[in-house]
């Protein structure tokens, strides 16, 4: 029971079924809601294979990225993982595993363009991200990489389900100021999830405290420029580096 309450060995549907019975919930959509949830946590997932080479807590993101129907990203740091080149990822990652084998670094660059696939399939509905000023004159990997990253941005945001916003430095105070987040808003059965990325480790934050992160949302996403404008700020940063 106990690694049933800890995640380490999913339920089976029969024993779920049992539970159900046992505690008298009768209502059919909320039988039905459990009963596919329990079904969801027994499948498996293109990320498996690396399950031994990340922390446990890490695969929780390409899970919830599988499964989100919306994706809203603040970064004020580094351009979101979803968004990032190949280069980039591989800066970023290199120098945050200086001691791994270059084979093992390769693999988490991997890992990462993995993750991307939602957005090639289509599978979320909308993908949004704000994403601070400073993020874009961050040399990371060098002025190459930046410009094919700075390309890849807008590349990204001609599609109509990514919205991609820039928050300048020019504007004051913001919900943000504590820090990057991603808030995923989920299917009914599972609840909306906040997720924090740490140097101890990854962070989920789920109902009743998840509204704080949806509240810092709604205000970085207001406070950013639309759209059109970031995409007009994006290229004039372009410039910059490219000269």
């Amino acid at each position: 029971m106990s690694r049933y309450e800890t995640g380490e060995y999913p339920i089976r549907r029969a024993d779920v079924y049992a539970l159900l019975t046992f505690y008298g919930i009768e209502d059919e959509k909320t039988r039905a809601m459990l009963l596919d949830l329990c079904e969801d946590v027994w499948r498996k997932g293109w990320w498996d294979p690396y399950k031994e080479e990340v922390a446990k807590d890490f695969i929780d993101l390409p899970w919830l990225e599988s499964r989100t129907e919306e994706l809203c990203t603040y970064q004020n740091m580094v351009v979101p993982g979803l968004l990032q080149s190949r280069d980039y990822a591989y800066g970023l990652i290199s120098n945050a595993e200086e001691g791994a084998s270059e084979e093992q670094i390769l693999r988490w660059v991997d890992l990462r363009l993995g993750r991307q696939k939602i957005l090639e399939e289509g599978s979320l509905t909308r993908y949004f991200a704000v994403i601070e000023e400073p993020v874009l004159r961050r040399p990371i990997g060098g002025p190459k990489v930046m410009e094919a990253q700075l390309r890849q941005l807008l590349d990204l945001a001609a599609g109509d389900a990514i919205d991609i916003r820039i928050l300048p430095t020019a504007y004051g105070p913001h919900a943000g100021h504590l820090g990057s987040f991603e808030l995923f808003v989920m299917p009914e059965q599972f609840g909306n999830v906040a997720h924090v990325e740490t140097l101890g480790g990854s962070l989920y934050v789920e109902s009743p405290n998840v509204e704080r992160f949806e509240e810092a949302w709604e205000d970085v996403n207001n406070a950013a420029l639309d759209p059109k404008r970031s995409k007009a700020f994006i290229e004039s940063v372009l410039k910059e580096t490219k000269s």
